[in-house]
C-alpha cells in the first residue's frame, strides 16, 4: 500500500486544514493504538509536543484516541523529539508520539510516531496505519478505557541523558556560549543543559508563545545567534530547530557550521580515539562534495541516502555505523540516541573544542565546502511539474551540461509543498544557470 497522510518524518502539514485537524489525529490515535496493541500487558503511550499553538488543539485529540483504544496515556509537554524516542524506550512504552513541524512556521504542525524500540517507524508500519484508518475502530470496552497521566519529570530525566553524553569529568568551565532555542520544544532543557556542565550562558529564543516559533531565530535562521555571539563576546554559538533535532553551530566569529562540519568534525574525533564504526559515516544526498572529499582524506567512506533521517538510521542500522545525518543539521550517534539529537551533537563539537584548548576558528573548520546552490519552487499538492516533458527535458539537458564536474538534485519535499533543486560542484556560474533554467521550466509547468 502507498503511503498518503506519512510524508518523510510523519503528518505535516498546515494547522487545522487536513491533514493536520483533531478529526484525523484521533483517528491516527485510534489506528495506531490499534496497531501497537500486542499482548495482554496495560499499554503505554507517551505524547511530547513543542510550543505552537496548534498543539493545544492535536494532544486532546490524540490522548482522545489512544485512551479510547484502551491504551494509557503519558503527557511531558514541550520537549524535543530526542527527548520522548528516549522516553519511549526507558518507560518501556508502546508507542511515543511527538507533535511537531520541526522547522517549519507556526501555521504548521505535525505527528511523528516512534515504535516501542524508539525508532521512527517503517514505510510499511505507516502504510499499515493508514490503511487500519479506513477501516472501523474496534474500540476498548468501558472498563479497559486508558488512563491519562502528565510526567512531571520528564524535563529533568532527558537533561540528565544528555549530560551523560558529555565526557566524564570534563566541564565547560570558562566557555561563554550563546543558546538559540528557537522559542521552540527545548526552550528550557537546552540552557540548564549547558549551564550545569559549566558553561556561562547566553539564551535566546526562549520565550515561546505559540506563535513565534522557528520566527527569526534557530537553526533555521541562523542570524539571530550570529549576531548574539558576536555582541556578548562569546565563544561558541548553538542554533536548534522547533523540536530540537537539528543543529547549527558559530565559531567565536560567527562563521557557521552546518550539518556536514559538525558530521565532520565528530567524525575525525571519533576516529582518533578509536570510537568511529564502520570507517564511514551516513549522510543524505543533500550533504557536500566537499565532505565526501574530506572524508576520504581519512580514509573515510560517505554513504548516502534518500533525503530524510529515518533514511540515515536504517542505512546507519544495516552497516553498523554510529555517525550519521543531514546537511540541515539533523545528526544522529547512533550510541546515544536513535533519532538526531541536536543538543547532544552540540556537545560533542564542544568536548572536541575544549580538548584542544584552541579558540572554536582554530579547533574547527574541517573543510572547504565546494559551491553549492539550492532553489525551492512553491507548487501545491495536486500539481506534479517534475512529470512535465518541459521539466523532463530542462533536467537531462542540466545533468548533460554539468558532466562529471557536479551534481544535480532535483526533488519533492517530503514535509511541505516544494520542489527543491541542487547544484554543486566546482564551476559555480555554470551549475547557477543550470539550476536558474530548472526553475523557469517548473515554474512554467505549475502555472
Amino acid at each position: 500500500m502507498i503511503r498518503k497522510l506519512f510524508g518523510t518524518d510523519g503528518v505535516r502539514g498546515t494547522a487545522n486544514r487536513e491533514p493536520v485537524t483533531a478529526e484525523t489525529a484521533l483517528k491516527l490515535a485510534m489506528a495506531a493504538g490499534a496497531h501497537f496493541t500486542r499482548g495482554d500487558h496495560r499499554h503505554r503511550v507517551v505524547i511530547g509536543k513543542d510550543t505552537r499553538l496548534s498543539g493545544y488543539m492535536l494532544e486532546p485529540a490524540l490522548t482522545a484516541g489512544f485512551a479510547a483504544m484502551g491504551m494509557d496515556v503519558t503527557l511531558v509537554g514541550p520537549l524535543p523529539t530526542p527527548a520522548i524516542a528516549l522516553l519511549t524506550r526507558s518507560m518501556r512504552a508502546d508507542l511515543g508520539v511527538v507533535i511537531s513541524a520541526s522547522h517549519n512556521p507556526f501555521e504548521d504542525n505535525g505527528i511523528k510516531l516512534f515504535g516501542p524500540d524508539g525508532f521512527k517507524l517503517s514505510d510499511a508500519a505507516e502504510a499499515e496505519i493508514e490503511r487500519r484508518m479506513q477501516e472501523p475502530a474496534l474500540l476498548a470496552e468501558p472498563s479497559r478505557l486508558g488512563r491519562v497521566r502528565r510526567l512531571d519529570d520528564a524535563q529533568g530525566r532527558y537533561i540528565e541523558f544528555v549530560k551523560s553524553t558529555f565526557p566524564k569529568g570534563m566541564r565547560l568551565d570558562g566557555m561563554k556560549v550563546v543558546i538559540d532555542c528557537a522559542n521552540g520544544a527545548a526552550y528550557k532543557v537546552a540552557p540548564v543543559v549547558l549551564w550545569e556542565l559549566g558553561a556561562e550562558v547566553v539564551p535566546i529564543g526562549v520565550q515561546p508563545d505559540g506563535v513565534n516559533i522557528n520566527r527569526a531565530c534557530g537553526a533555521v535562521s541562523p542570524a539571530a545567534m550570529q549576531n548574539a555571539v558576536r555582541e556578548s563576546h562569546a565563544d561558541f554559538g548553538i542554533a536548534l530547530d522547533g523540536d530540537a533535532d537539528r543543529v547549527i553551530a558559530v565559531d567565536e566569529r560567527g562563521e557557521l557550521f552546518d550539518g556536514d562540519q559538525l558530521m565532520a568534525l565528530i567524525a575525525r574525533s571519533w576516529r582518533d580515539a578509536e570510537l568511529l564504526r564502520g570507517n564511514a559515516i551516513i549522510a543524505t544526498v543533500m550533504s557536500n562534495l566537499g565532505l565526501e572529499r574530506y572524508l576520504k582524506q581519512l580514509s573515510l567512506a560517505l554513504v548516502r541516502t534518500p533525503v530524510g533521517d529515518r533514511y540515515v538510521v536504517e542505512r546507519m542500522r544495516e552497516s553498523g555505523c554510529n555517525i550519521g545525518g543531514e546537511q540541515s543539521g539533523h545528526i544522529i550517534l547512533s550510541d546515544y540516541t536513535t533519532t538526531g539529537d541536536g543538543l547532544i551533537a552540540a556537545l560533542q563539537v564542544l568536548a572536541m573544542i575544549m580538548r584542544s584548548e584552541r579558540p572554536a576558528s582554530e579547533a574547527g573548520r574541517p573543510f572547504q565546502p565546494l559551491p553549492q546552490l539550492l532553489k525551492n519552487i512553491r507548487t501545491t499538492p495536486d500539481r506534479a511539474p517534475l512529470e512535465a516533458k518541459s521539466v523532463q527535458l530542462a533536467i537531462r539537458d542540466g545533468e548533460a551540461r554539468l558532466g562529471v564536474g557536479g551534481r544535480l538534485l532535483i526533488r519533492k519535499s517530503g514535509t511541505e509543498p516544494v520542489i527543491r533543486i541542487m547544484a554543486d560542484g566546482e564551476d559555480e556560474a555554470l551549475f547557477g544557470c543550470v539550476v536558474d533554467a530548472i526553475a523557469d521550466a517548473i515554474a512554467r509547468a505549475i502555472q
